[in-house]
């Protein structure tokens, strides 16, 4: 696997976010150190950009770990949503019930919140690293829609799966600056998260060269390498990128120093 590359794909109509602060979007397989990376990079832009870490997942894992602490129900609990969850997301079954649709609603409702959130952010000038972004490429679980791989189950199923779609259409018409992409091996994912199940896993780097972004530009890392490499790697790339966010709004706001750069 090459230590790093570009790629870039041609892409739908973009929202135009030209007066915004730089997105940069660091996306993997779980276990592959997203969240490390992303909160360590803007820790180490501290000092001379405001870069805000903001974190664009669903965040059912942190309510599962809740609900499985609720005295004698909590487990068996956590288990029927798991699996009532799985099924939705998975292609060519049935979505279970109009309950499971409206939860699996909810949480990408979160999600834009969040989303809002992150813009307010761009708009203000702090430039946004976000840990995962919705994408439209694969859906059901990846951080795409979950109300879009398996068949409605009834009317109002299917309107809550339209409904969502939307919500996630309108997201990624906002085009990241830069996507980081961390591609690691399932076995070395597990190996880091081993409270995660290894099939999924597998299925989540078998899909991952298969997120494209609304054609964002990608770069790819190997994030197999020791953690302090893959971060010495990812600074040294979102500090060209907030170099030349600064430089472009030095510009704008000196026409002398535009003139002076042409000559």
């Amino acid at each position: 696997m090459n230590m790093m590359n570009t790629q870039v794909i041609t892409a739908n109509p973009v929202q135009d976010d030209s007066g915004m602060a730089p997105l940069i979007a660091i996306v993997g397989c779980d276990g592959s150190g997203k969240t490390t990376l992303a909160s360590g990079i803007c820790s180490a832009l501290q000092s001379y950009s405001s870069a805000t870490y903001c974190y664009l997942g669903l965040g059912s894992r942190g309510i599962a770990s809740q609900i499985e602490s609720w005295p004698l129900i909590g487990r068996l609990l956590v288990r029927h949503l798991s699996a009532k969850a799985k099924q939705a997301r998975t292609k060519g079954e049935r979505i279970p019930g109009t309950l499971t649709a409206l939860v699996i609603f909810c949480f990408s409702k979160l999600r834009v919140l969040r989303f809002n959130r992150m813009l307010r952010l761009r708009e203000r000038g702090h430039v946004v690293i976000c840990d995962r972004y919705p994408q439209l490429d694969v859906p059901g679980f990846y951080d795409g829609p979950g109300l879009s791989a398996a068949r409605a189950s009834g009317p109002l199923t299917a309107w809550l799966a339209k409904q969502e779609r939307k919500l996630y259409e309108r997201m990624v018409d906002y085009r990241p600056t830069l996507i980081i992409r961390l591609n690691i091996d399932a076995e070395t994912a597990h190996a880091r998260k081993p409270d995660h199940e290894l099939p999924l896993l597998r299925e989540k780097v078998a899909v991952t060269p298969l997120l494209r972004f609304n054609g964002a530009k990608i770069i790819e890392l190997n994030a197999s390498q020791p953690l302090n490499d893959v971060h010495t790697m990812t600074l040294q790339i979102v500090q060209r990128v907030v170099a030349d966010y600064q430089r472009s709004k030095l510009l704008a706001a000196s026409p002398e120093a535009h003139e002076l750069s042409v000559s």
